[in-house]
């Protein structure tokens, strides 16, 4: 998923649709004198494909990076789930007689500034993942062990920060089985069942480009952002990868 420029002004992130997941405002990055991106505004919306287009050095792959944390922009503003509000029911007696009362109240979820946010932080709370424009695979690790290694956050919490690993707890056997039936799932999506104990390097390059977005998928993102990921893919690795993008 990835973000489509547009001219238009963005609302403040208080008055944002609900759709809209992530709102880009007057997003400025300099590199000394050179301006890399000059006032964009942009918005992408829950459950849309949106696209980032311009020619080589326009600037694409430094929005993203503004957007994932590689660089904290010069000016702007990249508000992330601020448009979620949703209700919740409670059902509570009241003590006035025999009636009971449903109490309808409203909570928003967490909304996120990224550009007051590390990096780490990016991706671990607010849920970000993205792929690169040149594949970034652990090339010596299998293909299952590519998916296994995208949900270290949750297996470390599971052990203890190593402890419940060391002593094989219940937790953190429970978390490992969770994450193998993960990497499995995705492994399946990808049509790569066959390929789970290959060294991720070994495999086509259309298949490693899949297996990359089926890791940042491991991370159970809410907005995932591709640089160019059809780059270099002939046209069946192209329908291969729009049929997992849809799917997705």
């Amino acid at each position: 998923m990835m973000a489509q420029a547009m001219a238009t002004s963005i609302p403040a992130a208080d008055h944002v649709n609900s759709n809209d997941l992530l709102v880009v405002e007057h997003l400025t990055m300099r590199f000394g004198g050179l301006v890399a991106i000059d006032d964009v505004s942009f918005n992408a919306r829950r459950g849309e494909i949106t696209a980032l287009i311009g020619p080589n050095g326009a600037g694409k792959t430094t929005v993203f990076n503004c957007i994932t944390g590689f660089y904290k922009p010069s000016v702007g503003r990249l508000a992330f789930n601020f448009g979620a509000e949703f209700a919740s029911r409670v059902e509570k007696a009241t003590l006035s007689g025999n009636r009971s009362v449903l109490l309808n109240s409203k909570r928003r979820e967490r909304g996120y500034l990224l550009e007051r946010m590390p990096d780490y932080e990016i991706t671990a709370k607010a849920k970000i993942a993205r792929t690169f424009q040149n594949i970034r695979l652990f090339t010596g690790m299998t293909v299952l062990e590519n998916l296994i290694v995208a949900q270290h956050n949750e297996l470390m919490r599971a052990s203890g920060w190593t402890i419940g690993a060391l002593l094989g707890s219940r937790q953190f056997k429970t978390a490992e089985a969770a994450a193998v039936e993960r990497a499995k799932f995705w492994l399946a999506k990808i049509n790569l069942t066959n390929r789970a104990d290959d060294p991720a390097g070994d495999l086509p390059y259309g298949d490693q480009r899949r297996l990359e977005i089926a890791r940042a998928m491991c991370t159970g993102p809410r907005l995932l952002c591709l640089d160019e990921p059809a780059a270099g893919l002939n046209p069946k690795e192209s329908q291969e990868l729009n049929t997992l993008l849809r799917s997705i």
